[in-house]
């Protein structure tokens, strides 16, 4: 566990035999570079995380529907890099993309929407803007997955960030009042 560098070398080889067999466009090498993503994600070099994810974006738009759930998770893996390096701007571009496909393509709980809003949520709240965080938090928690029971340790986590926002908000606007006045 954890030879990320064999890993590396082994997704590059199969990578490389079958790119000599399939279309640049063929999902299963869209697959590859999302997988060799996954290795540099959890290496924490997001940078060439990035180049690979953009690489499998690429590859799906090509290859997939405009609406397909996939492509909207391709989305959010490049607004995960984004978020991780702390460019917040382009991250909420990516995870607005994401909801926007997964809004058409998917039932309205299924568990890609729900974090996708709770996604959405977590840039507003590092961007500052408090209600707009609330309002995709409290998306979030009311669009749990039927799969998750009441109290799956990830929507109690999710209930936490909306309670932290609601009282963020709460002390917002007890400051401006007094402000006010």
């Amino acid at each position: 566990m954890g030879d990320y560098p064999k890993a590396l070398s082994y997704y590059e080889q199969a990578r490389a035999i079958r790119q000599q067999s399939l279309p640049s466009n063929h999902p299963d090498l869209g697959a590859f570079y999302n997988n060799i993503g996954n290795v540099y994600k959890n290496m924490g070099d997001y940078k060439k995380a990035l180049s690979y994810y953009e690489k499998d974006l690429a590859t799906g738009q090509q290859s997939l529907p405009s609406i397909h759930p996939d492509l909207g998770i391709l989305y959010n893996n490049i607004g995960n890099m984004y978020y991780n390096m702390g460019d917040y701007e382009k991250a909420l571009s990516y995870y607005e993309e994401d909801r926007a496909i997964l809004q058409q393509s998917l039932p309205s709980n299924h568990p890609d929407l729900y974090s996708s809003y709770y996604n959405i949520g977590l840039v507003h709240e590092n961007m500052g803007n408090y209600s707009k965080a609330y309002s995709f938090y409290e998306r979030s928690v009311q669009t749990k997955p039927q799969s998750l029971s009441p109290n799956h340790p990830t929507l109690q986590q999710r209930r936490k960030n909306l309670e932290r926002m609601k009282k963020k908000l709460q002390i917002l606007s007890v400051i401006f009042f007094w402000k006010i006045i």
